[in-house]
């Protein structure tokens, strides 16, 4: 199976697509899963806000939605971005775009392959977790 690349009512983000998948699947392998299909969809804060308050029935903004179809070790999913929450998100901690970016498609993964972030414990993790995926991604885009 495969890893696609989707946008809605915002334009696909500017993104070294090629090393993007080379980490997302990394990290599938590297916790023990199998790639099944798992389909991105960047699209803008109102589309997101809509599938926020459908699905989940939260009235607030997100940066992320995932959409867990994992069964069997086999990782699938559809993770919803909002790439205006994104940049909100990467203005507001002063953080490279793209790595947030980064950060947030990772986030999306790391969902489907088991990382929580409710507790404490769990959003450190999950921190960590991002932070080697985006130093990954940055040492395939630096060479």
């Amino acid at each position: 199976m495969s890893i696609y690349f989707y946008h809605e009512d915002v334009e696909l983000p500017v993104v070294n697509f090629v090393a993007l998948v080379k980490v997302l699947k990394y990290a599938v392998r590297r916790n023990k899963y199998l790639l099944g299909e798992i389909n991105y969809i960047f699209c803008s804060d109102e589309y997101l806000f809509d599938i926020n308050l459908k699905f989940l029935n939260h009235n607030f903004y997100t940066d992320v939605i995932t959409f867990d179809y994992t069964e069997n070790r086999v990782v699938g999913g559809d993770i919803y971005i909002s790439t205006e929450r994104v940049l909100n998100n990467s203005i507001t901690f002063d953080q490279v775009y793209v790595d947030e970016l980064v950060r947030v498609i990772s986030h999306g993964l790391l969902h489907l392959i088991g990382f929580q972030d409710k507790e404490p414990q769990d959003i450190a993790e999950m921190r960590i977790k991002e932070s080697e995926l985006i130093s990954k991604f940055n040492s395939l885009v630096d060479h």
